[in-house]
């Protein structure tokens, strides 16, 4: 019977680098893995191919959706990195830290190192162990390209505080976003599920079966051709706003995946995660963050201001 739990890990095979055998994959994932490990978690059903239990024997192909649903209990060789980071708060339970664009959270095919993790590693003495070797301290996650504020548990008691108010949905997130075309209502609501495009495993998509996403917006600007929104997040799906925006036909500015490609932008996409609020775990003070937009976005929103709408 396959098992249904949450995967701790997720992948969609993108290279043509990386055809090869499932258990040859699943090692360069987890190049600290054994062999024999790998092979007891294939023979558990521990590792999906497309949502179906895999075999070692199995050759993935472009577009493949690898799961890791568990890992046995071992020792991950994270290397802490000396990597400037924008810490905005810190204490001996929590740590907020503000995300530049470009940086991938935690290790992940293709990305081993110069991660958020491997930063944090070498800043913190003791992060929290999240049950997984590869995200310690990590409670939730902004994409690689979008930037903004994190919150980043450095106890297990925080952690489970942490991630118990994102799943109850007590956690503060608003983020801004910068998106093509004029939306001409000043606020609203998207509230479409998610899942995995059924065309194009790459993508999320909105989709009858996924799960239930809710993203209220206000626009704070119009500009020729552009919108600048306040977005706030109810639920946190993988690629949430991204996904949304787009669904309503106003994609992120610079989303390489959601939006068009003339407007992709060498800097990032302009989403900002801005403010962030929760309530602490140790004191139950309500916290609240928050922070500057990039310079790029800055900029950009400079060079737009003699196209601003009068209202």
């Amino acid at each position: 019977m396959l098992n249904r739990q949450e995967p701790i890990f997720e992948y969609i095979v993108q290279s043509e680098d990386l055809l090869i055998r499932t258990d040859k994959f699943v090692a360069t994932i987890y190049p600290t893995l054994s062999r024999t490990t790998i092979q007891t978690m294939l023979k558990e059903g521990m590792v999906l191919v497309n949502s179906k239990i895999a075999k070692g024997s199995q050759v993935v192909k472009v577009g493949d959706l690898i799961s890791i649903l568990e890992l046995p209990i071992f020792e991950m060789e994270l290397e802490p990195e000396d990597i400037p980071l924008d810490i905005v708060y810190e204490d001996d339970d929590v740590l907020v830290v503000n995300k530049p664009t470009g940086m991938v959270v935690h290790p992940a095919p293709g990305h081993y190192q110069h991660t958020l993790v491997n930063a944090l590693l070498h800043h913190v003495k003791s992060l929290s162990s999240n049950q997984n070797p590869i995200r310690p301290g990590i409670v939730h996650r902004i994409d690689k390209d979008t930037s903004g504020l994190l919150m980043v548990a450095k106890t297990d008691m925080a952690h489970h505080h942490l991630a118990d108010e994102l799943k109850t949905q007590k956690t503060y997130r608003e983020y801004i976003a910068l998106v093509e075309g004029n939306v001409r209502t000043s606020s609203g609501t998207i509230q479409a599920p998610i899942g995995r495009d059924k065309t194009d495993r790459k993508k999320m998509a909105v989709v009858e079966e996924g799960k239930d996403a809710t993203t209220h917006f206000q626009v704070l600007k119009q500009y020729v051709g552009y919108s600048l929104l306040q977005c706030r997040l109810e639920t946190g799906r993988t690629h949430q706003i991204r996904v949304h925006l787009a669904f309503i036909h106003h994609p992120v500015v610079g989303d390489p995946v959601y939006g068009k490609k003339r407007l992709v932008s060498k800097t990032g996409q302009y989403l900002h995660a801005k403010t962030l609020s929760f309530t602490h775990p140790v004191t139950k003070e309500w916290m609240q963050f928050d922070s500057d937009l990039p310079e790029y976005f800055e900029a950009f929103l400079q060079q737009l201001e003699p196209y601003a709408e009068i209202k």
